[in-house]
């Protein structure tokens, strides 16, 4: 037997639903439902597609969760009535905002849709920042100033791509490249292009299905008190991003030439 397996047998067996009458929602037989309820098959996508219609419950966590440790109001109601996103509350019913810490980072990619894990993190309470589901990331390099390494971004969930504007900064959740912090340069219909405030890193696509959340800047949570660069400092400074820029491109038109 399969996580999913005992999911699909536990959501059915608790809805009080007969396997011919959910069989006939998904339009297969009963006898091909039974062998993914037993384990001795494995749903293709599409099937998995309407099985997490059915109940509003995301593939991810029919595929990765214990759905019998959820109750349903602690998760969050996304389009098509679809649940997912773990969420903890505080004693008086208001969201808590967990902080992804550098220590922990690296299993977010893997725990990101799972109640314990999210239990796991540590919380904190900013009531400023209004409705919404937020969650706090931390910043890494030197590519989106004035945020500095080891300071914290708080995100405010995005529920559908299409909600994402130019010009403003989110949290990107990808597959790929895992988190990172990036202003929105375009969205395009199957792909974001997004890039870092700091120029000498370029612009870079980010497809649509590489995308797993995006969380958009919500505040910063920093302890330097660095004093800010005086203009003329940053001006040198980009100079020296360009003439570096600059020198690149002779060296591939030479490079070219020969």
């Amino acid at each position: 037997m399969s996580l999913f397996s005992d999911n699909i047998r536990n959501l059915r067996v608790q809805q009080k639903i007969s396997q011919e009458k959910l069989a006939e929602s998904l339009a297969i037989t009963r006898g091909r439902y039974v062998k993914y309820e037993d384990g001795t098959s494995e749903a293709p996508y599409e099937i998995l597609k309407k099985i997490a219609h059915y109940y509003h419950i995301s593939i991810d966590l029919l595929l990765s969760v214990d759905v019998r440790k959820i109750p349903t109001d602690d998760l969050l109601k996304l389009e098509n009535n679809r649940l997912v996103l773990p969420i903890t509350v505080d004693t008086d019913g208001e969201n808590f905002i967990e902080i992804v810490t550098q220590k922990v980072k690296a299993g977010y990619l893997n725990g990101y849709a799972d109640p314990e894990y999210i239990e796991s993190l540590q919380h904190i309470s900013l009531p400023f920042l209004g409705p919404g589901k937020h969650r706090g990331f931390p910043v890494e390099g030197d590519s989106m100033p004035p945020h500095e390494d080891g300071s914290i971004i708080v995100g405010r969930y995005i529920e559908k791509l299409g909600d994402v504007m130019d010009g403003k900064t989110y949290i990107f959740i990808t597959k790929s490249e895992g988190m990172v912090y990036k202003r929105l340069n375009k969205n395009k219909k199957n792909a974001l292009v997004v890039e870092s405030d700091n120029s000498f890193y370029p612009a870079y696509e980010v497809k649509a299905s590489n995308i797993l959340e995006i969380w958009e800047y919500e505040c910063n949570i920093g302890r330097s008190d660095r004093k800010q660069e005086i203009s003329e400092t940053v001006s040198v400074k980009d100079m020296f991003l360009e003439l570096k820029r600059d020198i690149k491109e002779i060296k591939r038109i030479t490079l070219n030439a020969t």
